[in-house]
């Protein structure tokens, strides 16, 4: 072989070499693999703590139960006696049929007697009356609780307000004591004195209402017709006086005004009892002056 081919055949060889160098893939040497890092343990977030519970509110103490109201004692008299009453409409036995609807038509009025001890009861179904059980009339019967209302006992006075049509007009009332000319009588009411009868002392207010006392003492009455008087003034002394006969020592007592008693408006005798049932415990407890 020339010379000049074998060099022809070198060259061809070196190109053949650099061509392969350029496009065969080198083989890439992979790199050392990283080693894994240590597993980093996850730590976990501690809790919240949690929100202290808000303070249940203080319960408010349950309020101690009210004392059972204490009954107002029962008013006592001036001789310490526990004053009692019967129902209004009550009467003696025997004694006429009373108004079962009753009403206090004088509920401002003052008690007619100054002291506080005084007996409502019958003067004639009464010890010592004509129609009562016999004995005196200073019996001590006569001087006791419990009251007793004689407004429609059987009498022959006209009194629309009771079933018969007839009765009483009034309340008899005996006072502290079977004596006669001590114990007063007064006005129950701001008024005038409009008569003066053989036995009767009326009294008139400004509203039209009539207040009589019978039996009083003329002889030693402190009024006269025309007389002004005020509330709690004393009248006269509660007497036996009726006329040419005595009575017994009581008080009778009327209140009179317009009223519908079922066959219109008249003026009429009225029910006291009420009326005096609550002026004799207002005088009592103190309410009213004595």
């Amino acid at each position: 072989m020339s010379r000049e081919a074998e060099l022809t055949l070198a060259a061809a060889v070196a190109a053949a070499g650099i061509a392969a160098m350029i496009w065969w893939p080198m083989e890439e040497t992979p790199l050392p693999a990283e080693e894994d890092p240590a597993p980093v343990e996850a730590v976990e977030p501690e809790p919240e703590p949690e929100p202290e519970p808000e303070p249940e509110p203080e319960s408010e103490p349950e309020p101690e139960p009210e004392p059972d109201p204490v009954p107002d004692p029962d008013p006592v008299d001036e001789a310490g006696d526990i004053f009692t009453w019967m129902p209004a409409g009550d009467l003696v036995e025997d004694s006429g049929t009373g108004q079962t609807t009753q009403i206090n038509y004088a509920p401002d009025m003052r008690f007619p007697m100054e002291a506080g001890q005084a007996y409502a009861n019958s003067q004639v179904y009464g010890y010592g009356g004509y129609l009562g059980p016999g004995g005196g009339q200073c019996n001590a019967g006569n001087y006791d609780y419990a009251w007793r209302d004689n407004f429609c006992e059987t009498r022959g006075y006209g009194t629309p307000m009771c079933p018969a049509g007839v009765g009483h007009q009034g309340q008899d009332i005996r006072p502290a004591s079977c004596q006669d000319d001590i114990h007063w009588a007064v006005a129950v009411a701001d008024g005038t004195i409009t008569s003066i009868g053989t036995y009767s002392v009326r009294l008139m207010t400004d509203d039209g209402v009539r207040y009589t006392y019978l039996h009083l003492d003329k002889d030693t009455l402190e009024v006269e017709p025309g007389d002004t008087v005020s509330r709690g003034e004393r009248i006269g002394y509660v007497s036996n006086e009726f006329g040419d006969t005595a009575t017994t020592i009581h008080l009778h007592f009327e209140i009179k005004m317009a009223i519908d008693t079922g066959s219109g408006i008249q003026n009429t005798p009225v029910p006291p009892y009420l009326a005096l049932v609550d002026s004799y415990e207002r005088l009592l407890t103190g309410e009213e002056d004595s």
